[in-house]
């Protein structure tokens, strides 16, 4: 397979090809390139708060279907381990609960909840044992919003690349943020998930796929941020629409921005209103297969409820398009396209960090 080439300047610049939506081979090695090397949320910090709680999981399944478990040890740290026993490779953790010990149920190996080795029976006469290699892997963990994310390989720690959310949105309460069932939905996509990313990562689409969000924002003032991981839509509210109280101080102060729509690279995107966030995780499951997974958080005590009949009406809006456009990368005649320097940046942001990470 060819390099991927997104040129610098968008104006000069073509998208991805769209080998890279429908090719197998091109799926297979962004699970190394792209996604063991960036960071995912996997669950919520309330998920794991006693101590001694773990908590297994498969890391993206069919993607990188790494086992690991998540542990809050008798220090008050929490822990990503690889839920892998050391001595002959079987899951150690298979439900959540609260455990003194990781406990092999093979042979019985036993290990603390930070991962080293505890013990071993029948190990007495093995020599130069226990070794580091008998310990659990630590994986990269660290959490953000009250959200738990790890990372098997992470370029850059979680704190740089949310830097720039982190800055410009210091002033609003999100250690208040706290899950609610209403509005936390999963849907089933048959497309590609960098289509579904693609799609999101650009509000040109609006006036003519989303007839009521056009109505709420000010598609005129919507902006576009770029930075090195990640990158921002701001929406500005139509009359009448609810927007933040932004004080003053802050970099936004006397704009009436109904959301700002934050995509942390390569597949995740929090989505902040006047009401809390809306968290959407996007996981592929295939080529041609993508779950998106809606997760909403409230500020506490805030006065604003979403609307969600919108949510679902604007996602099924998406999902016709992103499948329509999976239709159309197998055509004979389509290969790439161009990109609009001023509506399209995020766009062309997301297709140069697929071909950095592709790349290497």
């Amino acid at each position: 397979m060819l390099p991927l080439n997104v040129k610098e300047d968008i104006r000069q610049a073509s998208t991805l090809p769209s080998d890279f939506y429908r090719d197998p081979l091109s799926f297979e090695r962004s699970r190394e390139k792209i996604f063991a090397r960036t960071w995912h949320y996997v669950a919520d910090l309330a998920d794991i708060e006693q101590s001694g709680q773990v908590l297994p999981f498969t890391l993206l399944e069919n993607v990188l279907d790494e086992p690991l478990v998540l542990t809050h040890n008798t220090d008050g740290k929490r822990y990503c381990l690889s839920n892998v026993c050391t001595h002959r490779g079987k899951v150690i953790v298979d439900t959540a609960g609260q455990n003194r010990l990781l406990r092999c149920g093979y042979h019985g190996r036993c290990f603390r909840l930070d991962g080293t080795f505890r013990s071993m029976p029948a190990f007495e006469q093995v020599q130069g044992f226990p070794s580091e290699a008998d310990h659990l892997h630590q994986v990269p963990f660290a959490e953000w919003l009250g959200l738990c994310f790890v990372s098997p390989d992470p370029v850059a720690s979680l704190e740089e690349m949310t830097a720039p959310i982190r800055e410009r949105l210091h002033w609003l309460p999100l250690d208040t943020l706290e899950f609610r069932e209403e509005g936390s939905v999963d849907y089933q996509i048959n497309a590609h998930w960098a289509l579904y990313c693609d799609n999101y990562l650009e509000g040109f689409h609006i006036p003519f796929v989303h007839p009521a969000l056009n109505q709420a924002v000010d598609f005129d003032q919507y902006a576009y941020e770029i930075f090195p991981y990640c990158n921002l839509q701001m929406a500005i509210a139509e009359e009448g629409e609810p927007y933040f109280d932004i004080p003053a101080g802050a970099a936004d102060h006397g704009k009436e921005v109904y959301a700002y729509y934050y995509w942390l690279f390569p597949n995740l995107m929090l989505n902040f209103y006047p009401w809390g966030l809306s968290l959407n995780v996007v996981e592929p499951l295939g080529p041609h297969q993508t779950r998106v997974r809606f997760r909403t958080y409230y500020f506490r005590d805030t006065p604003h409820r979403r609307e969600v009949n919108n949510l679902h009406e604007t996602e099924m809006e998406d999902e016709a398009v992103v499948e329509s456009v999976q239709k159309g990368m197998r055509s004979r005649f389509y290969r790439q396209g161009r990109f609009s320097p001023t509506m399209e940046q995020g766009v062309h942001h997301f297709h140069r960090l697929i071909a950095d990470f592709m790349n290497v």
